[in-house]
This record gives C-alpha cells, sequence and structure tokens, in this order.
C-alpha cells in the first residue's frame, strides 16, 4: 500500500494520488488532507469527495472516510470499468478539478464515453473552464488526446448549476510532448463571461483587457467573445488566452461583489502579461496539470515552465511513489525552470 501526506498542495495530491491508484491497481492511503491550508478548513469537500465516489464506480474500489472533511481515506481499486456517467457535484464545486481527476484514467478506456458534470464551471482556487478547453486540451491533444468540451450552462459560487458535457475517445497511445519555447506571440483570445448580470459587465471586462494587452502586444490578432447568461448565482469571470507560436498561455481572473469590471479584467491581463513575459512555454497554472501525464506518456517529455510551484514539486512527489519514472527538474522553487521526465508508456 502506498501511503501519502495529504497536507502540502491538498486538493492536488488527492486527484493525483486516486487517478493513479485506479490505473495502477495500487491501494493508497491518503492522510492529513489539506491540512496544510491556511485559509480554509482541512479535510474533503464536496468536489473532492465526488472526484472519489466516481473513480470509485469506475474501478469498484473499496474506500474508507469518505465523508465531508475527512483527513484520511484508504482507496482500494479493483479492474477499471468506465461507463458514461452523469455527475452531479451537488454545489459550486470545480468541475474543472474534478476534471484533473478523471481524465488521465478516461483517456485510457477501450471505448468512445461521453459525461455530463454539473457544479461550478468558474470558481476560485481553480482554472475557469474556458483555460482548460484553450489551453489543457490542445496540450493534450498534442499528445494524442481526444477529448472534447461542450459548455451548456456556467456555473458560479454558491449554488453552481454550470453544465458541461465532455466526448472522450480512445487513445491509441500517449504520446511524449516537447513544450520548450513559446515562441512569437500571434494572437490573443479573450472569454468574457457574467451570469444573472447586466450584459454590459462582460464587454466592459473584454474591452479593458483588450487595451491592456493591446498595447504590450499591439501585433496580436485580437478574438473577444461576450457571454451574458442566465446562472443560478450571480457572477463573472475572464479568460485571456495568449496564442503563440508554439504554446499557449493563460491568465483569468473572477468577479467580486464590489470589484469593478475593469479591475477583474486588469487582472486577468496582467496575469498573462507576467506568464508571456518570463518566454517559458507553459504557466504556472498549467505546469502541475501536464505533470501526469507526461510520466504516462511514450517517450522524454520536457516542457519549460513560468514557475516551479509547491504543487509542481508534491505532485512529483506522488507520481514518483506509483509509477517508476523519475522527473528531472531544472530550476529552483517558486523560479522559472524545465521539466522533463521519461514516460512508461502506459497501456491498461
Amino acid at each position: 500500500m502506498i501511503k501519502i501526506d495529504g497536507s502540502n498542495s491538498g486538493g492536488q495530491v488527492l486527484r493525483t494520488a486516486i487517478a493513479l491508484s485506479a490505473l495502477t491497481n495500487y491501494p493508497v492511503k491518503i492522510m492529513n488532507i489539506r491540512k496544510g491550508k491556511i485559509d480554509s478548513k482541512p479535510g474533503l469537500r464536496p468536489q473532492h469527495m465526488t472526484g472519489i465516489e466516481v473513480m470509485k464506480k469506475f474501478c469498484d474500489a473499496e474506500v474508507e472516510g469518505l465523508h465531508e472533511w475527512s483527513t484520511e481515506i484508504l482507496f482500494k481499486p479493483s479492474k477499471i470499468d468506465v461507463k458514461s456517467h452523469r455527475i452531479d457535484i451537488g454545489t459550486a464545486g470545480s468541475v474543472t478539478l474534478l476534471l484533473q481527476t478523471l481524465l488521465p484514467v478516461l483517456i485510457f478506456s477501450k471505448k468512445s464515453l461521453s459525461l455530463e458534470i454539473i457544479g461550478g464551471t468558474d470558481v476560485k482556487w481553480s482554472p475557469t473552464i474556458h483555460y482548460t478547453s484553450s489551453v489543457l486540451l490542445p496540450f493534450l491533444k498534442k499528445m494524442g488526446v481526444d477529448v472534447h468540451i461542450e459548455i451548456e450552462n456556467y456555473g458560479f459560487y454558491p449554488l453552481g448549476g454550470g453544465n458541461i458535457k465532455i466526448a472522450v475517445n480512445p487513445i491509441k497511445k500517449l504520446e511524449c510532448v516537447s513544450l520548450v519555447q513559446r515562441g512569437n506571440v500571434l494572437g490573443i483570445n479573450i472569454q468574457s463571461i457574467c451570469g444573472n448580470l447586466p450584459a454590459e459587465i462582460a464587454e466592459r471586462q473584454n474591452k479593458t483587457a483588450m487595451e491592456i494587452l493591446a498595447k504590450k502586444y499591439p501585433k496580436a490578432k485580437f478574438s473577444l467573445v461576450s457571454t451574458s447568461t442566465k446562472s443560478k448565482s450571480h457572477g463573472s469571470s475572464i479568460t485571456c488566452i495568449g496564442v503563440c507560436e508554439k504554446s499557449l498561455l493563460g491568465g483569468s481572473a473572477l468577479g467580486e461583489r464590489g470589484v469593478r469590471a475593469e479591475d477583474v479584467a486588469t487582472n486577468a491581463a496582467n496575469e498573462l502579461i507576467e506568464s508571456l513575459q518570463s518566454n517559458n512555454a507553459v504557466d504556472k497554472y498549467m505546469a502541475d496539470q501536464l505533470l501526469i501525464f507526461m510520466a504516462l506518456a511514450k517517450g522524454k517529455s520536457k516542457i519549460t515552465v513560468e514557475k516551479i510551484t509547491d504543487h509542481v514539486l508534491t505532485n512529483i512527489d506522488v507520481i514518483e511513489r506509483f509509477l517508476p519514472v523519475k522527473f528531472e527538474v531544472e530550476g529552483s522553487k517558486n523560479h522559472e525552470g524545465i521539466i522533463s521526465v521519461e514516460g512508461v508508456y502506459f497501456n491498461q
């Protein structure tokens, strides 16, 4: 049995460990779940529980300690049999974080699958749905992954109610990836969303972000989409994607009560500018999401990252517990760096 301390990086440890436990059929005990989180109560939250519950069904696992605020769980997987599924997180729990648990398992299914996930599409402490669909999925496509996301409804805190549909086709083999140079900035795509709010909020977010980014990248081709929609909770978000010759980088921000639309847009635009100015191919939020796929792929993957975060280092440690891989990390914590690994060429 593999034992893992879940106090560092919290939910990320949980997502990676459960996915790899299911894929490798190794039982895992995760202790001190999210005890290192200084800004929230430790233990399992609804989106964590949903991911474990779904994975339990996918691999007929025995699970102990699966309840809200639990700080220790035991997960004993059996044979994987993934089926199409409707998943309701029940709150504004993040659908994109749930996908981080499910995708590594879904792509190795022997058949095409469709999933419907209901929850928060654009909520705190998680990627926006447009960041996931516009940055993560294109990177995975380079590796041979065929996944499509259709957004039916957006969901914001506290009620959620966002609805996405995912189509996953069987993968022949997971290819290694090289994301070393980003190349020139060719374009910038901006997606501005507001739910149960005046349409002008989404438009103001778009206008401000474009003005800031156009000053920095006057030769870039801009694409702007403003969406005003009905939702269970009031909310807004903006996602800015830098389309480069050899890579994609993102910046995003969520609206908050009392915060002007212009300030929300400024935060997202500045986040993208910071990532682009690092001249690395992978932004600080994407690095830890790619690691598990790099380790499972055939061949040596290599990425240059804006920042070697705690999440990156902790995720590497978890992956190396399950798989016979050794990551090479050039650079120091909280600075830019290069990460490479020879994948195991995983086949179920």
